[in-house]
């Protein structure tokens, strides 16, 4: 399609003062008036024919397939013209919601550079696209106009901040954990058998095993190493109380940090990690991998997951989860309780998980509410609130108490602090040969 540019819509409007007066003086001259308007309609016209055709373009896109929400990354386009050169384009980047590339609108000499680079800024976590690349350029005397569209579909996924899990997890990891890459030779109920070997000064003495002391007239301790290999489900809620909002990002965003932070560290040392996610149905189910290589795989995956407006049905979610685990392991729950009500679906689901396995819950300590019930009430407006979220809190505080009572290990932190409690919790559990 050619379209017309500025040039040409001011050449032929300025020739309409000079037409007006030839029209007034000599009303026999009142056809040069229409003579103008064609040529510089004829004169568009063969420019845009000179110019460049769009199926002559040839684009490439080169982008990253995944990005860090508070990082950026960089789009280049490589442009290229079969035949005819312009002299210059303009490329212009058509993103989907929550991306931005910057700049909106970039010029380029094509005869001096063959590529342009987009900034991309992703607003927030998710799957995003770049839908289309949008070309224009003009012809050699700069009065027509023709544009390409291309259809890119290029999705990249928009992950938690990576570095920020990576760094903290070094920085946690080397300062809390007694189990490295490297076998840990440890005693207590639980740990995997290595060798015997002859008892020193300064051994434990419940590690002698008598029986083999006896018939080697020796005392002989028994060496045992930390267990791997062990399986660790990271089970996310998506349900609509995930999304509610706490110190700047939802509740579901700061459950995928601590997360992948976990998995980052169990996969380091050693144990098998799987993603899942739910609502009122099952979302994603990854399946047990291992490796630290494996964390991408993760990482893609957990960009996938967003918050819905359903209810979260645990019943389907939580027995779901028990039919797929083979092996005793240890469950990772990420979620907020709403009510009573399905508070108490989820305490019945959670007694068949507790069968077999071992339940972590994760909540996240609402300080508003908190605020609400400490602050000092000047108007019975307060008083209500306080009262309500007095309320909420304690039917909140009698949910966790069942909870531990049928043997789930609680982590009720707030939103800052919450990577490293459940971090610290789970290399507890691994001193301790919960696993």
């Amino acid at each position: 399609m050619i379209q017309p540019t500025r040039r040409v819509v001011v050449m032929v409007a300025a020739g309409a003062p000079v037409c007006l007066v030839v029209g007034l003086f000599a009303p026999v001259l009142w056809a040069v008036g229409l003579v103008w308007i064609a040529a510089g309609v004829a004169l568009m016209l063969l420019d845009g024919m000179l110019a460049a055709a769009p199926r002559d373009l040839d684009l490439d896109l080169q982008a990253p397939a995944t990005l860090s929400v508070n990082a950026t990354g960089e789009a280049r386009l490589e442009l290229g013209f079969r035949r005819r050169t312009p002299h210059a384009v303009d490329v212009s980047l058509e993103t989907g919601p929550e991306l931005e590339a910057r700049p909106a609108y970039a010029h380029l000499m094509p005869r001096s550079e063959g590529s342009i680079r987009f900034t991309l800024h992703p607003a927030r976590r998710g799957e995003r696209r770049l839908d289309r690349a949008w070309v224009r350029w003009t012809g050699p005397m700069g009065l027509a106009r023709r544009q390409a569209v291309r259809t890119l579909d290029r999705r990249i996924a928009v992950t938690p901040d990576i570095e920020g899990v990576k760094s903290e997890a070094v920085r946690l990891f080397s300062r809390d954990a007694i189990h490295g890459l490297k076998t840990q030779l440890e005693a207590g109920e639980g740990a995997e058998f290595h060798a015997l070997r002859q008892f020193q000064s300064g051994m434990d003495v419940r590690t002698i095993d008598w029986k083999q002391s006896a018939r080697h007239v020796e005392l002989l301790a028994r060496e045992h190493r930390a267990e791997r290999n062990h399986p660790i489900v990271l089970a996310l809620d998506c349900g609509r109380s995930m999304s509610e909002p706490i110190a700047g990002m939802a509740r579901l965003d700061w459950a995928l940090n601590a997360a992948l932070l976990l998995a980052y560290v169990g996969l380091k040392m050693g144990d098998r990690v799987g993603l899942y996610a739910f609502d009122a149905k099952l979302r994603t189910a990854s399946g047990l991998v291992t490796g630290a290589r494996s964390f991408g795989a993760l990482q893609k995956l957990a960009a996938e997951i967003d918050h819905r407006p359903e209810e979260t049905n645990y019943t389907l979610g939580l027995f779901t989860l028990a039919e797929r685990l083979e092996r005793r392991s240890l469950v990772v729950v990420f979620t907020e309780f709403t009510d009573a009500v399905s508070a108490e679906l989820m305490i019945e689901a959670v007694q068949r998980l507790l069968a077999r396995h071992l339940v972590l819950f994760v909540v996240l300590r609402d300080e508003e509410m908190q605020a609400l019930r400490r602050a000092e009430p000047k108007t019975s407006e307060d008083v209500t609130r306080a009262v309500i979220a007095a309320a909420l809190l304690r039917e909140r505080q009698t949910v966790v108490a069942r909870l531990r009572q049928l043997g789930v290990e609680i982590v009720d932190a707030p939103a800052d602090r919450i990577r490293a409690e459940v971090l610290n919790r789970y290399l507890d559990l691994k001193r301790r040969n919960r696993l």
